[in-house]
């Protein structure tokens, strides 16, 4: 009683075939709803894309616009972002442009044909006036200050990209690998710098404008030859200093007068406070493999040294990664939001023109009999890879102990060998590595003093006999060789003692998509996570506009 007529159950007729039409017909009703369904999701999704594509290229066409107009539209956006630079042989390519609140997401490609990513951030970093340079000749400088970059058909990504912000005396940060022509990135601004202080005039006794600060000897020596080389023709005098060698002599080139001094922390350090080397005047301070000075224990030096240049100053730090104590000495010492470019990545890469070949060795028992065994691994590479006794080949050791024992046990197998480390002279060190640029003893066994700072555009390969304490020693090493753009190969002996770095060093490899050995991976591939997933980075870099930190305070009467 008070039921509606269609809530009222109607007797059900046993008729077979009416049934099987009827589940056919509600069949064929659910295919046709389920078609509908998916035609209308790719419909959707088909309109989605279009948009997507319409907001990537910077266009506000409708889904009935014409080609032409989005076109049109696409043409004015890439105007407004600066258009698209096309490399010629080896300059920039901003193929992915992104250019919005100082930042500049670009691509650097080389004649090789691979593309290095390139990101610049920082103030005013999208602005037209910091484009980067496509030839040397956009540079517009004097060919008296170019004359050194004449074997080079275009400037390196690094260095198109620095050189507008340099010049304009902007603080900067450069992450770049080794060998991607940083010191002439910074050199070339230098000069400029001081010819534009000096005005022509040279004086006897004039102290320093520019200082360039390096962790090792081997590299400092290697500044100032490229300096040197670089600021004889336009009457720009360097000088070098560094601890190992009688100081007399650098004092007395520092009396002579002096434009730019490059030196190591600890020597110009005991050069200040002898009151002999006088900073006052320093407006251009650099900082090179600014993570190895750290490394090495030289902060209080580099703090002491910083301070006795002048006030305001253009400060540029150089590094191949960039970890959080290098990002805390950059707040110290430089504007609150420098410039910023990365070529590559700020992890730690290897270059890709180098063929990464790693042996794992299994543990033996005795360990004196698994240094026989890499001993004689190392004599069969050798006549593999050098056997012309011609090209260019360094061993690398782990500790001066074993470099002296690897020295000895090559001698007495009939190679002819040079040595670098810390047990041999300053004296010794420049004579050893002097015979191996020139060719006049083309194999070098040495410590990691040598695995950053030695530029010798032909060593062909490397040779890591013992692997060193962290991977971006690692990465240094076999920096060494494909430098330049030329190709390289490096040979790596990797044991259980090493297993802790395992998993870097496979994430090394991948990234330069080289094999990885299976008997690698058993060691595991955890790495010590340096970001959060959830909560980002250890540190955010905060931009100059960024509001002010409020102190609050609390006191009982507050409480409930």
């Amino acid at each position: 009683m008070g039921k509606k007529l269609k809530d009222i159950e109607t007797p059900q007729i046993d008729d077979t075939a009416s049934r099987k039409e009827k589940k056919k017909n509600k069949k064929k009703k659910q295919q046709q709803q389920e078609e509908a369904e998916i035609e209308e999701q790719q419909a959707s999704g088909k309109q989605a894309k279009r948009k997507l594509d319409q907001a990537q290229l910077g266009g506000e066409a409708t889904e009935n616009g014409s080609r032409k107009k989005d076109k049109k539209k696409n043409k004015k956006q890439q105007e407004e972002n600066g258009g698209k630079e096309e490399a010629n042989g080896g300059g920039v390519e901003a193929v992915n442009g992104k250019e919005n609140g100082g930042v500049r997401e670009e691509s650097g490609s080389k004649e090789g044909g691979e593309v290095d990513k390139v990101l610049v951030t920082g103030k005013d970093a999208d602005d037209s006036k910091y484009r980067p340079l496509k030839s040397f000749a956009e540079a517009k400088l004097p060919e008296k200050v170019l004359e050194c970059c004449q074997g080079f058909k275009t400037p390196s990504p690094i260095q198109s990209h620095s050189w507008p912000f340099l010049l304009d005396g902007r603080d900067f940060i450069g992450i770049a690998k080794t060998g991607s022509g940083k010191t002439l990135a910074y050199g070339i601004p230098a000069i400029m710098h001081v010819m534009s202080k000096r005005k022509g005039k040279m004086e006897r006794g004039q102290i320093p404008l520019c200082l360039v600060l390096a962790p090792t000897r081997e590299l400092a020596d290697q500044i100032f030859v490229v300096l040197r080389d670089a600021g004889e023709p336009n009457g720009i005098r360097s000088v070098c200093v560094y601890g190992g060698t009688p100081k007399g002599p650098q004092i007395a080139s520092l009396k002579s007068g002096v434009d730019i001094v490059i030196g190591t922390p600890g020597r110009l350090k005991d050069l200040i406070e002898m009151e002999v080397c006088r900073l006052k005047d320093v407006s251009y301070v650099v900082l090179d493999e600014a993570d190895r000075m750290l490394d090495m224990g030289f902060r209080q030096e580099v703090q002491h040294i910083l301070s006795k240049t002048a006030s305001p100053r253009q400060m540029l730090m150089f590094s191949a990664t960039w970890p959080l104590d290098v990002h805390n000495l950059a707040k110290d010492h430089m504007d609150p939001n420098p410039v910023k470019v990365v070529v590559g990545s700020e992890d730690t890469a290897a270059n890709h023109d180098v063929l990464q070949i790693v042996e794992v060795w299994i543990p033996t028992v005795q360990h004196v009999i698994e240094d026989r065994l890499r001993d004689d691994r190392l004599l069969a590479l050798l006549e593999k890879y050098h056997k012309s006794q011609k090209n260019r080949v360094i061993v690398f050791a782990l500790y001066q102990k074993e470099a002296e024992r690897l020295e000895g046990m090559l001698r007495r197998s009939g190679w002819k060998v040079v040595g670098i480390h810390g047990a041999k002279s300053q004296e010794q060190r420049t004579k050893s590595l002097s015979l191996f640029k020139t060719g006049g003893c083309p194999l070098m066994v040495a410590t990691d003093v040598a695995a950053r700072g030695l530029d010798v555009p032909d060593v062909e390969v490397v040779i890591n006999y013992s692997f060193p304490l962290t991977t971006e020693d690692y990465v240094h090493r076999i920096g060494r060789t494909g430098r330049a753009g030329k190709k390289g190969v490096a040979h790596t002996f990797f044991t259980h003692h090493n297993k802790g770095l395992a998993g870097e060093l496979v994430n090394v490899l991948r990234e330069a998509k080289q094999i990885v050995p299976e008997s690698l991976l058993k060691f595991g591939t955890h790495v010590k996570k340096k970001e959060s997933k959830l909560y980002g980075a250890h540190f955010r870099e905060i931009s100059a506009d960024a509001p002010k930190a409020k102190k609050i305070t609390f006191n009982s009467d507050d409480e409930d």
